[in-house]
């Protein structure tokens, strides 16, 4: 089966495809949702031109579509009956854990577009999938957190001995509810390590983000 990745650039959308792929599943482009302005990704503020070295790194190209938060799913949906049409996918692969309202909208958009939802992490424990996903070879950093983390763990690469210290924080260390969002730099799907520009450390309305500087 043809497969859309709906890519984050982080390490659940990419430990997802990892393991759609042993289920033989073909992962054929990568569709990752902008903020309106085209620039960065929503929630990771992850530019462009890194998410399009990841699809380079996997050898499959990446559609990238800028949405506000208002016309997100209507933008989505639209997105997913071109994707159908143009690359005959037949289900979209999500790196969703646990959160059934996650779900459900994820449901939600493929029956709109009479593709499958397959959801490879869903119900798994949230601290064992990290382990795995670094047993498995995922290199991935924090590129955002909340304030309870703050701008120190910018940066930081997640190891099993950082899941420990987020857990006895009492942050879930897959941070599925939102505690902060990761890029991942380097895992079995690509041919080679991608490589970072240089980066500064901001606050926004309550949220920390690295900005790289292009």
């Amino acid at each position: 089966m043809r497969v859309l990745s709906s890519w984050s650039g982080g390490k659940d959308s990419c430990f997802a495809l990892m393991k759609a792929t042993e289920q033989s599943l073909v992962p054929t482009v990568l569709l990752n949702m902008m903020n309106e302005n085209g620039k960065v990704s929503r929630s990771h503020g992850i530019p462009f031109s890194i998410l399009e070295q990841q699809a380079q790194q996997i050898g499959v190209p990446l559609v990238a579509v800028p949405a506000t938060w208002n016309d997100y799913e209507k933008n989505y949906i639209a997105i997913l009956h071109d994707i159908k049409k143009q690359f005959e996918i037949e289900g979209v692969v999500f790196g969703d854990i646990d959160l059934e309202p996650h779900r459900e909208w994820e449901e939600k958009v493929c029956n709109a577009t009479e593709l499958k939802a397959i959801l490879p992490l869903w119900q798994q424990d949230r601290v064992d999938l990290v382990y795995e996903m670094i047993d498995a070879g995922i290199e991935t950093m924090i590129v955002s957190c909340n304030l309870e983390l703050g701008e120190e763990y910018l940066g930081k690469i997640v190891t099993k001995e950082l899941a420990i210290e987020l857990q006895e924080k009492g942050i879930d260390p897959c941070g599925e509810n939102g505690e902060f969002h990761t890029l991942v730099i380097n895992c079995p799907l690509f041919k080679e390590k991608i490589t970072l520009p240089n980066y500064h450390k901001q606050t926004y309305e309550n949220y920390c983000f690295i900005v790289w500087e292009e």
